[in-house]
């Protein structure tokens, strides 16, 4: 079962990525916003007035985001329950935007913990889950730099995918520019695409199994058909701004 605390819980926080976050009119939004305003849709009680439509209006953006729980953590743990709204804006949404770095990590560490092949690294992967989280909880978050427990997370993720894609094909694209490529019905089991631009690229009924997916760019990539069983590091934004 997943850890809770990294699932965004709506009800729980005060709107924080509605307030917090800009956006430019795009193909993933409707209109523009400056950081620190409030969405247009955010209603007093800090709930958007238009999810259950948010695509019918073009608010494909905000379907694709997901804070990983960072926004009830920082509401309820950091801020105490206090809301935006009452003052100190500032300190509450930078806390929010190093927060949501912070639990993503975690999320990666745990995906990273379900792989039996990476037993070999499993305890180190424990012993940096317990500094993050401990992390999260300090009232002085924003303080924090997440690149530096990114640069320390990130070689056990990479030995973790290694030891799981043992064994099979594992095309190198880390990093690769594959954009709009036509890669439908390719075989890409164990494939490194850590970081891969996939905008656009035809991933119709690929083989994905075990493929690694950290960081991959799949806005508008075709994965209709595609065989995703057991891929590793993948997110739910990533698979939002799919083609699925």
């Amino acid at each position: 079962m997943p850890d809770q605390s990294l699932v965004a819980d709506c009800a729980r926080c005060v709107g924080l990525c509605c307030v917090a976050l800009p956006f430019t009119r795009s193909a993933d939004f409707a209109f523009s916003k400056p950081a620190g305003d409030p969405c247009r849709n955010l209603a007093d009680d800090d709930r958007c007035r238009v999810h259950a439509t948010l695509a019918d209006r073009g608010m494909h953006g905000c379907l694709a985001f997901d804070c990983f729980g960072a926004g009830q953590k920082v509401t309820q743990v950091t801020f105490g329950g206090r809301s935006w709204r009452d003052g100190g804006s500032g300190p509450m949404f930078a806390a929010f935007a190093v927060m949501r770095q912070l639990h993503e990590l975690l999320v990666h560490v745990d995906q990273a913990l379900e792989l039996r092949e990476a037993a070999p690294v499993h305890a180190d992967l424990r012993s940096l889950r317990d500094e993050i989280d401990a992390e999260t909880r300090r009232p002085d978050v924003v303080d924090i730099d997440p690149a530096a427990l990114r640069a320390r997370v990130g070689p056990l993720l990479a030995a973790a995918s290694a030891l799981a894609r043992a064994g099979l094909p594992g095309a190198p694209h880390r990093g690769a520019d594959l954009v709009g490529a036509r890669l439908r019905r390719a075989d890409l089991r164990g494939a490194d695409l850590r970081g891969a631009l996939l905008l656009g690229a035809d991933l119709r009924e690929a083989d994905l199994r075990r493929a690694d997916l950290l960081g991959a760019d799949l806005r508008g990539a075709d994965l209709r058909g595609a065989d995703l069983t057991g891929a590793l590091f993948v997110v739910g934004p990533q698979l939002a701004a799919a083609r699925t």
